[in-house]
């Protein structure tokens, strides 16, 4: 993924420090860690880029999650339904069981791209 390097996609899908891309935001790599899930670092030790620029600023995270969820139930639907012709019920336990699984993923990708509007990728 380092040809992804110097944008702000890398940052996106690593969750490393959208300023530097040097090190990543989050205390536990694995976010299935579910005790360390929202657990992230203060600020980046290459660049000093404060993560939690205001109170409550991952808030903002929780539309960007909603988006994901949907968009996630989406490509899962077309997939069950419309390629694989399984049936409504199906396609719609297929929809919650993704979800719900990667549920620990959406929120740190969610985070992620959150993050990523307000701070760009610096060359130091």
């Amino acid at each position: 993924m380092n040809f992804l390097k110097g944008t702000a996609l890398y940052s996106v899908l690593t969750g490393n420090c959208p300023v530097c891309h040097k090190e990543s935001m989050y205390i536990a790599g694995n976010p299935y860690r579910l005790s360390l899930l929202f657990e992230m670092n203060e600020r980046c030790s290459h660049c000093n880029t404060k993560y939690k620029m205001e109170p409550s600023f991952f808030y903002g995270a929780m539309y960007v999650s909603y988006g994901v969820g949907v968009a996630l139930g989406t490509f899962v639907f077309l997939i069950s339904h419309l390629i694989f012709g399984l049936g409504l019920l199906v396609s719609f336990f297929l929809i919650a069981f993704s979800v719900i699984g990667l549920l620990p993923v959406i929120m740190r990708l969610s985070r992620n791209i959150w993050i990523n509007l307000f701070l760009s990728f610096k060359k130091l």
